[in-house]
């Protein structure tokens, strides 16, 4: 009977029935799968958004849940990251300085360009440098006078480093950026240290981080005599966002041993007190304190940023041994049309910091009392327009040096920076 079935096609039949049976099922499965898909974004997007309102961190994309794809759609490629990345800037600027004591008043313009790069070898090793213009005596500044007679513009490399990465550990070789989290009031935002630095960073659970930084610096090694180095650590804390609020706290301990000044100059030194052999007379071990709170408020382009710092040198010889200061901003500067705000005041004792490596944005390097108002603009993307007036004096008549005590001085700048 069955062969009789069979033979008059009645088995084909079946199986193409129960092929189609199948087929629908697969469909149905595959329907009902892209039905899940599109819920489970739907419901990651109002988690975002909720989180958002409460001012809490979305976990990485990375930790997110994947959304479930259909089985025939094919895995989208992910992008990686270049090996090589290349920035640079070019800012020209115009400076005028003023007395109120009817001083010598001065206009000058000045030039800086800076071409770096960055070449990942592997994911353990990446190398760094960057050429900038700018006296190569001079660590705190990479501004050139435009002057001379038109003399070529020098150029000198101020950063060439390797990088090695563990994770949340990044430590550096060679000539390196600064590791610390800084104001100008201890590290002018021109030095870079030569030696060896290390980076550790801990996110924690809703968005903040632990922060662990070090710097084994080589100022100045003397083939016949005695080593100047220096030894810092600075341990930091980035808060969550609390409802639009956001804090960090950073606090470090950098110990300078200066052997001798063999290889120093009248830069390198400038307004601590030597002794009358030439040497510091202060020793230099900064306790340094470094606070910031930020509010994004209701519009985004304009947030409040308030950045204090506070310097306590321990090996000072009496009470000249402290500075602090304090900034004020209101704004961004980032996208096209953004407007920026920010005062600032700072004051220092004349051996509160080592002036080789501090501030050098005003014509006296310790011992000052200074007002600082910021107007920042973007006009383009890639762009900034800056005016910046600076109004200051000596904060203790006894060291004024070539200074009058009670002059006030002031210097305006206006500069148009390009980068990429």
């Amino acid at each position: 009977m069955c062969l009789a079935l069979a033979g008059c096609g009645i088995a084909p039949a079946f199986a193409q029935a129960a092929d189609a049976d199948l087929v629908k099922q697969i469909e149905a499965l595959r329907a009902q799968q892209a039905q899940i898909a599109q819920m489970q974004q739907q419901t990651e997007a109002s988690i975002r958004a909720l989180e958002a309102k409460l001012g809490v961190a979305s976990p990485a994309a990375q930790d997110a849940p994947a959304a479930v794809a259909p089985v025939a759609a094919a895995p989208a490629a992910q992008p990686q990251e270049p090996k090589l990345k290349i920035s640079g800037d070019l800012r020209l600027r115009a400076q005028g300085d003023y007395s109120d004591n009817d001083g010598a008043n001065r206009t000058s313009t000045q030039l800086r360009a800076r071409l770096g790069a960055t070449y990942a070898l592997n994911d353990r090793v990446t190398i760094g440098g960057r050429v900038v213009t700018g006296d190569g005596d001079d660590p705190n500044s990479s501004d050139v006078q435009l002057s001379n007679w038109d003399d070529d513009l020098q150029i000198s490399l101020d950063l060439a480093y390797a990088q090695l990465n563990f994770g949340n550990l990044k430590v550096y070789g060679g000539k390196i950026p600064n590791p610390f989290t800084r104001t100008d009031l201890v590290w002018d935002g021109d030095v870079n240290p030569q030696g060896v630095g290390a980076a550790y960073k801990l996110p924690l659970a809703g968005g903040g981080a632990f922060r662990a930084n070090g710097l084994f610096f080589s100022v100045d090694e003397q083939v016949a005599g005695p080593d100047s180095t220096m030894g810092g650590v600075q341990f930091g804390f980035d808060s969550p966002s609390y409802g639009g609020f956001k804090y960090d706290l950073s606090g470090g301990y950098y110990r300078y041993s200066p052997g001798s000044l063999t290889g120093a100059d009248s830069g390198d030194w400038r307004s601590n007190r030597r002794n009358p052999d030439g040497g510091l007379a202060s020793d230099y071990e900064l306790v340094d304190v470094v606070a910031g709170l930020g509010w994004q408020g209701a519009n985004e382009k304009w947030p409040v940023r308030v950045v204090g710092d506070y310097v306590k040198n321990l090996g000072a010889i009496d009470n000249q041994d402290t500075g602090f200061g304090v900034d004020v901003s209101l704004g961004r500067a980032s996208k096209q049309g953004d407007w920026r705000f920010t005062y600032g005041y700072s004051r220092t004792d004349v051996d509160a910091v080592l002036a080789a490596f501090s501030n050098d944005n005003i014509g006296i390097a310790t011992n000052y009392n200074l007002h600082a108002l910021t107007l920042d603009y973007t006009p383009m993307p890639k762009t900034m327009i800056s005016a910046i007036w600076y109004h200051y004096k000596p904060n203790d008549p006894l060291y004024a040096g070539t200074n009058q005590p009670d002059d006030w001085l002031d210097r305006v700048r206006v500069f148009f920076l390009m980068n990429f």
